[in-house]
């Protein structure tokens, strides 16, 4: 039998949120807030996890040296954000960790878009509640409005899964109800790249603090035609929290078809504006609905590249972002 989180429990298990919040009103609005921007004002980030290729001395460098605005920070089982590195310090979500972190970022002038946790709710609901909460209660006190997560089924079947699935983010939410973070599964895997799943999963929970983190190339890579990809764009905007910007380029006999999941995505995955995805399509969709987070890069393919050929890759795909946020804001 599992444990509920109650409220008592949360503010038990937060109590130094107070120091936290007073902190980031000493830093601004946000503690990672850049000067506001004109037109539609999201933010040109990417992955932690992709900055260790360019070969800068640390994270926040290396995020200048591509011109990007922010990051989405990986969290670790022990709350640390392993990606986020420096050769002096280790950032944690722990209540001492948010100053360093908030002055860091601060410092080069980024924002935490997002924090990322890759959970297991089948095998240990109560460990991911927990943690979530405690990941919820920082991103309150740093101004990070989005948590991405997993909802991946170990063994049970999808439909045995979806109401495991279901419980755990009801008791997230309820847990964090205080900090107004909200929660954005990614479509990814053989789960939640099905759009019947993500219906199902989005109205069990029935809660506007869970959302989507819109990855644009999954549902793609899952097999769905290229059409059918920007119908689930337009469908399933007003719900994304968060994004993961990457790109394929199938031979163009495949692109209306329906294609075996995974099908030679090593061969054809390209940079963002190399592949068959319409990148101002797809701004134009999120800001008709509302969306104001991030356009955050994810690219998969750096680790055999070159210090400044990684550099320069990541640094052209930040460069088109801001050109189609900068298109979508004059429409």
């Amino acid at each position: 039998m599992t444990s509920r989180v109650t409220r008592r429990d949360f503010l038990a298990q937060v109590g130094c949120i107070g120091g936290g919040v007073a902190l980031a009103s000493r830093l601004g609005p946000s503690a990672f807030a850049n000067e506001k921007r004109p037109g539609w004002p999201v933010t040109v980030a990417c992955r932690d996890v992709m900055l260790k290729p360019t070969g800068q001395r640390d994270c926040w460098a290396a995020l200048q040296a591509i011109r990007a605005e922010g990051v989405e920070a990986l969290v670790a089982d022990d709350m640390t954000l392993p990606n986020l590195f420096h050769p002096t310090e280790k950032y944690t979500l722990a209540p001492a960790g948010i100053e360093p972190l908030a002055r860091a970022a601060k410092a080069a002038g980024q924002r935490i878009t997002a924090f990322c946790m890759s959970n297991q709710f089948e095998a240990r609901p109560d460990f991911e509640i927990k943690r979530c909460t405690q990941a919820a209660r920082t991103a309150q006190a740093l101004g990070v409005p989005a948590i991405r997560i997993d909802v991946v089924p170990a063994k049970l079947s999808q439909s045995e899964f979806l109401k495991v699935a279901v419980s755990a983010i009801k008791r997230i939410i309820e847990a964090t109800e205080p900090t107004g973070v909200g929660f954005a599964v990614e479509n990814h895997s053989n789960t939640t790249n099905d759009p019947a799943f993500l219906t199902a999963l989005f109205d069990g929970v029935g809660s506007k603090r869970f959302g989507l983190t819109l990855d644009t190339a999954n549902f793609y890579w899952f097999g769905h035609p290229l059409s059918k990809v920007y119908s689930l764009y337009e469908q399933l905007a007003p719900r994304v929290l968060h994004t993961h910007c990457k790109d394929i380029h199938y031979p163009a006999s495949e692109r209306e078809k329906r294609r075996p999941m995974g099908w030679k995505y090593t061969e054809y995955a390209s940079p963002l504006g190399e592949g068959d995805i319409d990148f101002a399509r797809v701004a134009n969709i999120l800001r008709k609905a509302g969306y104001h987070n991030d356009l955050c890069i994810e690219d998969e393919f750096l680790a055999t590249l070159s210090a400044a050929a990684a550099t320069q890759r990541l640094a052209k795909q930040v460069e088109l972002l801001k050109r189609v946020r900068a298109e979508a804001a004059g429409h």
